[in-house]
């Protein structure tokens, strides 16, 4: 029972949070480096190493996790407009803090992608679309895979698109909000558990999407992208990597709005029992007698008719006392009328005079 009181009635003092400029900051600083180093191995190293699905898996895990270890104690490490909706839903951040985090890491991302484009070498052999085909984020044409596919003449679509970024948000999201505090800092793990998450994610939707999971990367990369000569106007699809992830945040923040509300209704339930137990207890403490006692009161009561029987003895006794006394004083009236009446003190002088 004690237990359940302390989860209902705790009263811990939530440490201090950095200024909201200072949180902001740290937002908009840590998805442009997040965003830089996934647009650098995107752009540079699939020319110089080629596509490779596990190149771009470590590199996300990492890009994430080292800014998260860095600056995730100023702001909660979300990086991702859809991390921190989820966050906003289940009331871990407030909403002026929500909207300021999305606002900056998208500004942050779009910086990212001008700083890295912008410092892309390019020429007639090795145009803008040879640097960022597997950078942007697209389907069907716009496919990290189209190149490849186009020889089978198949693609992946918009549906398979839609499946692989929704179950991969899912996994980021849940990651981040179970490793965020109910006041929104980042929990000591959250880095790490962070970088597991977006690497798994990377790997699933790579090949088919690019690998987006975070609406204000692939908004920052399209708006610069978007006229470089690519089969796909980036712009064109960019919906399906905000509606993505922004759904997978109200699912996540639904089911453990949900959880919470089971879990609290099982420790009122709980608590609730224990109470009725302990009153039920208490009554039947009151209502019974303890058989020592029953005893004790047992010997007590022999004790009392015992001591009442003795009164009744002397009781007795004393009553044929005064029947015998009263029997005596009866009989002096019978003396008186035979005659014999004792002398007097008065008559026994005269008689001495006399003689």
């Amino acid at each position: 029972m004690s237990e359940n009181l302390d989860q209902v009635y705790s009263t811990s003092t939530p440490s201090q949070k950095p200024h909201i400029g200072v949180r902001v900051g740290a937002e908009l600083v840590g998805t442009y480096f997040v965003c830089v180093m996934l647009f650098v191995v995107g752009t540079l190293g699939q020319v110089l190493y080629g596509a490779n699905t596990l190149l771009i898996a470590v590199s996300t895990a990492a890009s994430y996790g080292i800014v998260s270890a860095i600056l995730g104690k100023l702001s909660g490490a979300h990086y991702n407009p859809a991390v921190t909706v989820a966050a906003l839903f289940t009331a871990k951040i407030s909403w002026l803090d929500a909207l300021l985090y999305i606002v900056a890491q998208v500004v942050g991302a779009i910086a990212a992608a001008a700083t890295v484009v912008g410092i892309l070498p390019s020429s007639s052999s090795i145009p803008d679309k040879t640097w960022l085909t597997y950078v942007v984020n697209g389907f069907d044409k716009g496919s990290t895979s189209n190149s490849i596919l186009a020889q089978t003449e198949i693609t992946f679509n918009i549906t398979m698109a839609i499946v692989v970024e929704l179950i991969a948000s899912i996994v980021v999201i849940a990651a981040a909000v179970k490793t965020l505090r109910s006041d929104g800092e980042a929990e000591e793990n959250h880095s790490l558990i962070m970088a597991v998450a977006y690497g798994i994610g990377a790997a699933v939707t790579f090949p088919v999407t690019g690998a987006s999971m975070n609406p204000a990367r692939s908004t920052g990369i399209a708006l610069i992208a978007q006229n470089k000569g690519l089969d796909q106007y980036p712009l064109q699809q960019l919906w399906i990597f905000w509606v993505c992830p922004l759904l997978a945040a109200a699912i996540v923040s639904l089911v453990i709005i949900l959880l919470n509300m089971l879990k609290a209704a099982q420790t009122s339930k709980a608590l609730a029992d224990e109470i009725a137990a302990d009153e039920q207890a208490g009554f039947e403490d009151s209502e019974g007698v303890d058989p020592s006692a029953e005893d004790f009161q047992q010997d007590g009561q022999v004790e009392d008719a015992t001591y009442q029987g003795s009164d009744d003895a002397d009781g007795g006794n004393a009553d044929a006392s005064e029947e015998d006394g009263s029997f005596g004083s009866e009989k002096e009236p019978d003396a008186e009328e035979g005659g014999e009446k004792p002398d007097s003190p008065a008559d026994t002088d005269e008689g001495v005079k006399s003689n």
